[in-house]
């Protein structure tokens, strides 16, 4: 068929050229279509009477991002360390004369599959290839993200999350790794969730108006959370991503934010809060003592107030609470109060188009963290002051110098509290 086509242009071309009656125009408006016939009759009908099928996987995205860092540089004291921060930071060895293992580190290196694979179903997936378990090998696939967002109107403001993701609680908590400015989260905020996520449902609502605005914020450098809804509400297992549910008790959690437009300004105040029963399944060490270790009150609520940076920026949250925390006295995991928050000071500088962000991050939390050996005891102080240089999108570069005062205490380091300083270095690669 393709054949004959082809000899018939030749045909058209050599009449064209002998017959006098015969314009241009008219000869080129026919080779255009009998070309244009070719070009459809060579693709594949995947459908009866038309052209290529749209698939669901073809409406899949695929991006990522990758952190490397280095913690080695000035350190005054090694035994300075933030377990849930940075497993390259410090050491929690209990030798007197213990050295940190500050080399490089991989912290993150993400995909994130994505797509609205139906009108109504949205689809998201981010496994991390650089998961570090507490054995000291590196490097572990896990995943971060698994949920469908299954929406309920054409605008999607109404919608229901099922799957392992974010628990909404907390700004900082919600704000992606590859948007902080901060390398690591706060310690008051980040403690009510390891790694900020569990599976669950939740509910979030938000208007069209206000979803395009979230995107705003992450997409023009602002340094936004992301979409989580104007209000949310769920229930989530309670025990942590990529863990079995210790217990039969379901957490519950509600979150309210809305980010304002106040002249050239933007600010995003919010309240949230959770409660919910702690398991223990494997922290607690021998001869330490828990009353009830699968039913332990784990309750907070906190406050945020975020001014975007246009060019100057304020975020700053608090939380109080409930939960296990171990009694170097009594050499027990008790049920105590929390409390603590961060401020962090930032400002925006546009040169062309690259993006500078100068920051300083002050942060306190007086608590326990429940997913630590014996439900570790904290008393944090930390000063950090640093800045982010982005010249392209594709590659981020940040320095960090920390001023920390961590006291953190379990039956194997009853008494230990740690002073020391050091400069943080971070590339990020966005792809």
């Amino acid at each position: 068929m393709i054949k004959r086509k082809i000899l018939a242009v030749l045909l058209l071309i050599t009449c064209a050229s002998n017959a006098q009656e015969l314009s241009k125009d008219d000869v080129k408006k026919e080779v255009v279509r009998l070309l244009d016939s070719i070009n459809k009759a060579k693709l594949p009908d995947t459908q009866s009477g038309a052209g290529t099928a749209e698939h669901w996987y073809d409406r899949i995205s695929l991006r990522g991002y990758a952190q490397i860092r280095y913690n080695g540089l000035f350190s005054t004291n090694d035994k300075v360390s933030c377990e849930q921060c940075d497993k390259s930071w410090g050491t929690t060895s209990t030798a007197p004369d213990a050295k940190s293992n500050n080399g490089l580190f991989i912290r993150r290196a993400r995909l994130v599959f994505s797509g609205q694979v139906h009108p109504n179903v949205f689809f998201y997936f981010q496994p991390d290839f650089a998961s570090s378990p507490s054995t000291g090998i590196q490097n572990f696939v896990q995943i971060r993200d698994l949920y469908f967002d299954l929406s309920f109107d054409k605008k999607k403001e109404y919608r229901v999350r099922i799957g392992q993701s974010k628990i909404p609680y907390g700004f900082e908590n919600m704000q992606s790794s590859s948007q902080r400015l901060a390398l690591d989260r706060n310690d008051a905020m980040n403690s009510a969730i390891l790694n900020e996520r569990d599976l669950g449902m939740f509910f979030y609502w938000a208007p069209a108006k206000i979803r395009e605005r979230f995107a705003m914020l992450v997409n023009d450098g602002y340094k936004g959370s992301g979409d989580y809804g104007v209000f949310a509400f769920g229930v989530y297992n309670g025990q942590i991503a990529n863990k079995l549910d210790g217990n039969r008790d379901l957490n519950v959690v509600a979150r309210a934010t809305y980010p304002f437009i106040i002249g050239s300004q933007i600010i995003e105040p919010g309240i949230q809060a959770y409660t919910g029963k702690w398991a223990f399944t494997g922290e607690i060490s021998p001869g330490v003592k828990v009353d009830d270790p699968q039913y332990v009150k784990d309750q907070r609520v906190g406050a945020t107030f975020v001014l975007y940076p246009r060019p100057f920026g304020i975020q700053t949250e608090y939380n109080i609470g409930r939960g296990p925390r171990y009694n170097t006295l009594t050499n027990t995991v008790d049920e105590t109060d929390l409390n603590g928050g961060y401020v962090l000071l930032n400002y925006k500088l546009d040169i062309k188009k690259q993006h500078i962000y100068p920051f300083a991050k002050f942060q306190y939390y007086d608590g326990g963290k429940k997913y630590e050996k014996d439900a570790r005891s904290y008393v944090v102080r930390d000063y950090e002051i640093g800045i982010e240089w982005q010249p392209i999108k594709a590659f981020e570069l940040t320095a960090e110098y920390v001023i920390a005062d961590r006291t953190f205490e379990d039956s194997a380091l009853p008494i230990n509290r740690q002073q020391g300083n050091l400069l943080r270095l971070q590339a990020q690669f966005n792809f």
